[in-house]
């Protein structure tokens, strides 16, 4: 029985040596392939030659003029000035922390009179606070210049359209039947 076990690797490998495996038609498919393939690459244009142009209009003002940026700056540093005046103190008092919320999530639920002063209860985050005169709300320098029954009027300092500073007055009213 051994001599068996001996024979039957052996002649299982002739055998496997006497079939073709393929490769060798893949191998020459390739090789075919490769040599019939021609790459199609269009030639790039050649670039247009850069003419210089002279400034021919010596009427206009000239672009380069240090004049010129000499009055464009003293102008600036002009209205910079007025505007500094108007939010520089705003910028260097301590923030309170209604200045943190934009108004629009601020609703006004009440008021009351406290110590003889008019007194507003704003809700924000599910939180109730007590407002009154010269405190600041919003994101725009907003102080409380007047308390109603019914309303608190802001002073507010926003940037315009050509980045001057200017006062805008706002009013944030009371909100009847407001969400728990």
């Amino acid at each position: 029985m051994a001599p068996k076990l001996v024979l039957i690797p052996l002649i299982a490998g002739m055998l496997s040596a006497c079939v073709s495996s393929g490769e060798d038609d893949l191998q020459q498919w390739m090789a075919n392939e490769r040599a019939q393939t021609k790459p199609r690459v269009t030639p790039i244009s050649e670039p247009k030659k850069f003419e210089p142009q002279a400034y021919v209009v010596a009427s206009e003002v000239d672009p380069f003029n240090s004049l010129k940026l000499v009055q464009a700056l003293k102008r600036d540093s002009s209205q910079t000035g007025a505007n500094a005046s108007l939010i520089a103190p705003e910028q260097i008092r301590r923030k309170q922390p209604l200045e943190a919320y934009p108004l629009d999530t601020m609703a006004m639920v009440g008021s009351l009179t406290k110590a003889g002063k008019p007194t507003a209860l704003l809700k924000v985050d599910n939180l109730l606070y007590q407002v009154q005169v010269g405190d600041y709300l919003g994101q725009n320098y907003g102080r409380v210049v007047k308390i109603t029954e019914s309303a608190i009027q802001l002073r507010e300092i926003v940037q315009d359209s050509t980045g001057d500073w200017t006062e805008k007055m706002t009013s944030l009213d009371l909100q009847e039947g407001a969400k728990k």
